[in-house]
């Protein structure tokens, strides 16, 4: 039977914040600061992710915990907006959704403060396994801030994979600065870090040195390197490529977008450097404008950008 969903991604729900400013450095002391510009926008990478993903015409399903109040009220409606099934995510009446402040510079470096909320509450119990019987690929993003879920994620993974889901994972940054994932990376067919990350993860000074290292635990590996494009590892074969130029407004969420690529390629089982493209593309578009989601592109508009 078919499945009726090409992706079931499992994380955090929360808004973000997004303060702008040429000074949005805080001064303590009851030092009050204006800012330039200030948005209450979609956040979360998984949910980002998720929303490239169905923009590029995936169908979705997300898993995630909110509490009943207007933040979670405000993702759920996003969710759906954009087509995504919520059915199976949990209103906690007794949890604040969580949401991120992200103190944004005109040059694209930022800042983010996270009150976690709901996005450690998530328990593996919580997911209804028959989800795993309906996907062909299950993601997992911001690993080191779902605490409640982490030390059973090997678990779910493997539930996945004896239903013929493929997995992947973004770990995102870990606040903690412990980067102890040892125990999920074999069981990930896809690991998506950015070069910061995959450097932290595998405990080495160098990028390569790291790629090389992680490409003999993971059978795909994708790293997101900024403005220096993009590198893929699988099969043995390496392929690294330079980004897509375009107008940046607004860097949040292009790492995300980046994911949601790559995952329709790795999904429709493309080769490397093709999905590799398609997730630069959607990286590059989608800092064309304020926020995680709003340019997001569809298939038609990255394939486009391709081309050229």
């Amino acid at each position: 039977m078919k499945a009726p969903f090409d992706l079931l991604v499992v994380g955090e729900i929360n808004p973000d914040i997004i303060l702008r400013g040429a000074d949005i450095v805080p001064a303590f002391g009851q030092v009050e600061k204006l800012v330039d510009e200030a948005n209450l926008t979609i956040g979360a990478s998984s949910v980002i992710t998720a929303c490239g993903a169905a923009r590029l015409g995936l169908k979705v399903a997300f898993v995630g915990v909110v509490g009943d109040d207007l933040y979670g009220r405000f993702m759920l409606n996003a969710l759906q907006e954009r087509g995504i099934d919520t059915s199976h995510c949990i209103i906690d009446p007794d949890l604040q959704t969580g949401f991120t402040v992200i103190l944004a510079k005109p040059d694209g470096d930022r800042a983010m403060l996270t009150f976690s909320g709901t996005i450690a509450a998530l328990k593996s119990e919580q997911i209804d396994r028959e989800l795993l019987t309906q996907a062909k690929h299950l993601h997992v993003g911001s690993y080191f801030l779902l605490d409640g879920l982490r030390p059973e994620l090997p678990t779910l993974f493997e539930a996945a994979h004896a239903h013929g889901v493929t997995t992947s994972l973004d770990t995102n940054w870990d606040p903690q600065e412990q980067w102890a994932c040892d125990e999920i990376l074999p069981h990930c067919d896809l690991l998506l870090p950015n070069d910061a990350e995959a450097m932290k993860v595998a405990g080495r000074a160098d990028l390569e040195t790291a790629v090389s290292h992680l490409s003999t635990i993971v059978p795909t590996l994708a790293v997101k390197c900024g403005a220096d494009g993009g590198i893929g590892f699988q099969g043995g074969e390496r392929v690294a490529l330079r980004p897509f130029p375009a107008q940046v407004v607004d860097t949040v969420g292009a790492g995300d977008s980046f994911n949601a690529g790559f995952l329709y390629g790795f999904i429709h089982n493309w080769p490397l450097a093709q999905s590799l493209q398609l997730a630069l593309a959607c990286g590059s578009l989608s800092t064309q404008a304020a926020g995680g989601t709003t340019a997001q592109p569809t298939l038609e508009e990255a394939l486009s950008l391709i081309k050229q």
